[in-house]
């Protein structure tokens, strides 16, 4: 009996001296993270940082955090944020975010709200932190820019990506993303500017999407601390938006070069294409000139086909433009992340 105890009294000190440890540990890489982001310029601010969760959980919540990266321009700010993981599965992390948060970029500031925020991260066991797979849900959110011109909302968003280990490529990474978003609600002076008051639904339905993306490097802590992966290849499965009576869907594959543009082809599915067509141009997002063009073109094409009012055409990116047929219809855009 006494043996027992004794190895229960050793186990446990055992235990406990593991979890100081880590949780010591933990904390000084934070502090170093946050000191050699400050010494490469960043803002990277906070003024309390614990570690919690005593003896199985590593909880560790950052106060009043403000980091931004002067070459992006991109900024970050939230009265906490909190990083929760049991202390025998340390590679498996939980994100909490406040139910309210900043975002700087170079163009504006928005600010953040949401319901409820999480995400579960699972790494590789190495001090890179290259992700293996992740899942990002959000409830209740809306994305209100400073300058006032009208918040987007959405009930609901659902981001995920696993890393797809073998790709046959030694120095290239392959990851698969989905996202589900739905009850999307436009800026309200977007929806009056492109004159859809009463014609449309207040919200989108949905946005959905399934995407390969293969990148020059892995993600990993090298992403934040250096410099982004780059996308070589982009394979869109299926991309789908449901508006009302539209519906507008997209697959195919794009290779990207080394200066971000993209080449190949992809093929979109519209439903009630000319209404797309119109929105799109009387909300700026298409000058006027390119959408007579691309009017045009869409015109004989969808003649072709059974149901005028649908359409399936193969949109062609090359030479820094997008196709359609022989003609070009508008730049294509540079796919580079900074």
């Amino acid at each position: 009996m006494r043996m027992l105890l004794a190895i229960v009294i050793t186990l446990a000190a055992a235990w406990a001296g593991y979890w100081v440890i880590g949780s010591t540990a933990l904390r000084s890489g934070l502090v170093a993270w946050f000191d050699a982001r400050q010494a490469d310029g960043w803002q990277a601010e906070y003024t309390d940082l614990t570690v919690q969760g005593f003896p199985n959980r590593f909880d560790t919540t950052l106060t009043d955090l403000a980091l931004a990266d002067p070459a992006s321009g991109l900024g970050w700010e939230a009265p906490f944020f909190q990083v929760l993981t049991l202390s025998y599965t340390p590679n498996h992390v939980i994100a909490v975010w406040p139910k309210e948060q900043q975002l700087r970029t170079p163009l504006r500031s928005y600010t953040l709200t949401n319901q409820d925020m999480r995400a579960s991260l699972v790494v590789a066991p190495s001090t890179a932190l290259a992700p293996r797979r992740f899942t990002l849900t959000a409830k209740g959110l809306a994305l209100a820019p400073d300058d006032g011109s009208g918040t987007l909302a959405a009930a609901a968003l659902r981001l995920a990506g696993e890393r797809i280990e073998d790709t046959g490529h030694i120095d290239n990474a392959r990851y698969r993303l989905g996202l589900a978003a739905s009850d999307i609600a436009p800026p309200a002076p977007l929806i009056a500017q492109a004159g859809i008051d009463g014609t449309l639904p207040r919200v989108v339905q949905t946005v959905a999407a399934d995407i390969t993306v293969d990148f020059d490097v892995p993600w990993d802590r090298r992403a934040v601390e250096e410099a982004r992966p780059q996308p070589t290849r982009i394979a869109v499965q299926s991309a789908e938006i449901q508006w009302g009576a539209m519906t507008l869907a997209a697959s195919g594959v794009l290779t990207v070069n080394l200066g971000g543009r993209p080449n190949g082809t992809l093929t979109i599915t519209a439903r009630n294409w000319r209404q797309m067509l119109d929105i799109a141009a009387r909300s700026g997002a298409l000058a006027a000139d390119v959408a007579d063009t691309a009017e045009q073109a869409l015109s004989i094409m969808s003649e072709m086909g059974d149901d005028p009012k649908s359409l399936e055409v193969p949109l062609r990116f090359a030479g820094g433009r997008i196709w359609i047929g022989p003609l070009p219809i508008a730049p294509a855009p540079v796919l580079r992340l900074h």
